[in-house]
């Protein structure tokens, strides 16, 4: 059997049992027993719904992942990439071309399969438990404005870094780093100015005690930003949130409209507070320059396997090129780029606890920080123990009772 084959393989199986166990581990975590520090904020009934919303999101997931192998064996043992490449081929355009159809037809097809099960989550379970407020109207617009941007920006780097490949030879994955590079660079402003506004309205928040609160912490902390924005986040879920967006002076605070309906003047502050952290602390350009080194290392890797017959007969692909070399490389890549998403899940559960920490300190108190968190998780009907072994494997965040106990000391 072919050696990158069975690497593939065996990558997709592993990755699909590792989480397959991590769900069942969560579920056996589950326990009627409400942790001390949210009781007066759950009931028994509510505690309860939390686990039951827990546990339809845990079987719905298992569902969509055992699909999603499926169909991506199906498409390798049935040499579906061939059929597909021949196809594309016959209509004779230019291999820049011919790679982006090659791409968006993988692409669409997927969505296809995927948008009856994201239609049942946003519809079904999210409206279930009250989350959803989404119209099927809001939904068709924000898939058209998805691939709007996905034709505009994932369309012109791709044909960037095709064209590097096929035109630079030795040297052409330095290009292509470079153009991710910048690219990784430019998404923040591009984010904060393009894509955000395309989704939500963002108004000036209005003068008023939250307002001047903001400002003066902001002040204190040595913290300019160019906005403080109301977020219409309720267009889509009753759930809160909060973020910063931007770069230098472009920087935003962005305050979704149901979180400023469900938080005291404090705690908003001290979620704020908690986003500063991550800015003072240089969280975000760690994140940048991590996401860049990464793909330094993943287009050095691809330069040797590009256009490698071993790698095109493992999917049985007849013709050599550049854009299935990307696709087939990204799968052989697979148990690298899961490693170190365990290691990038570690680094970003360490910045938020010192994000936590630099709150506590600039504020002087975590106890509002504290009172946030119980808030967030208990409207979001977050799971307040997941096991250990789903903490390791794909928590970007602590989980909420580490963070309260962490907190909790160094008050």
């Amino acid at each position: 059997m072919n050696i990158y084959l069975c690497i593939i393989v065996s990558a997709l199986l592993l990755e699909y049992f590792l989480h397959t166990l991590s769900n069942l581990l969560d579920l056996k975590n589950l326990s009627t027993e409400l942790p001390k520090e949210f009781k007066g904020y759950y009931s028994s009934d509510e505690y309860a719904r939390s686990q039951q919303y827990l546990r339809e999101n845990i079987r719905f997931s298992h569902l969509t992942s055992t699909l999603n192998l499926l169909v991506i064996f199906l498409v390798i043992f049935l040499g579906l990439f061939n059929t597909l490449d021949l196809w594309i081929r016959a209509f004779g355009y230019s291999s820049i071309v011919t790679g982006l159809m090659f791409f968006g037809v993988l692409f669409f097809i997927q969505d296809f399969i995927g948008t009856p099960f994201s239609l049942y989550s946003t519809f079904i379970i999210e409206e279930k438990f009250g989350f959803n407020k989404t119209t099927l109207k809001t939904y068709i617009l924000d898939k058209i404005k998805g691939y709007f941007l996905l034709i505009v920006f994932g369309g012109g780097v791709f044909s960037l870094i095709l064209f590097f490949f096929e035109s630079f030879g030795g040297f052409a994955w330095l290009y292509a780093w470079m153009v991710l590079s910048c690219f990784i660079v430019l998404i923040q402003p591009l984010f904060t100015l393009f894509i955000a506004p395309m989704f939500n309205k963002f108004t000036p928040l209005e003068d008023g005690e939250l307002k001047q609160r903001i400002a003066d912490y902001i002040k204190k902390a040595d913290f300019p930003i160019a906005r403080i924005d109301v977020m219409d986040g309720s267009r889509r879920t009753s759930k809160s949130n909060a973020y910063f967006s931007g770069l230098g002076k472009n920087k935003r605070i962005a305050l979704f409209d149901t979180l400023i309906e469900k938080h005291s003047v404090d705690e908003l502050v001290s979620i704020i507070a908690h986003e500063v952290g991550h800015y003072k602390n240089r969280h975000n350009i760690k994140g940048i320059v991590l996401g860049v080194l990464q793909a330094g290392i993943m287009f050095f890797m691809l330069s040797f396997f590009l256009n490698n017959p071993q790698l095109f007969e493992a999917f049985g692909v007849e013709n050599l090129s550049t854009y299935a070399s990307l696709l087939f490389f990204s799968l052989l890549y697979s148990p690298i780029d899961f490693i170190i998403s365990f290691i990038g899940n570690k680094i970003s559960r360490m910045h938020e606890f010192e994000a936590d920490a630099f709150a506590h300190k600039s504020i002087g108190t975590g106890k509002h920080l504290i009172e946030g968190l119980k808030k967030l998780t208990v409207t979001s009907l977050g799971n307040l123990t997941p096991h250990p072994f789903t903490v390791w494997l794909s928590y970007s965040h602590p989980p909420v009772l580490d963070r309260i106990h962490a907190l909790d000391c160094a008050d």
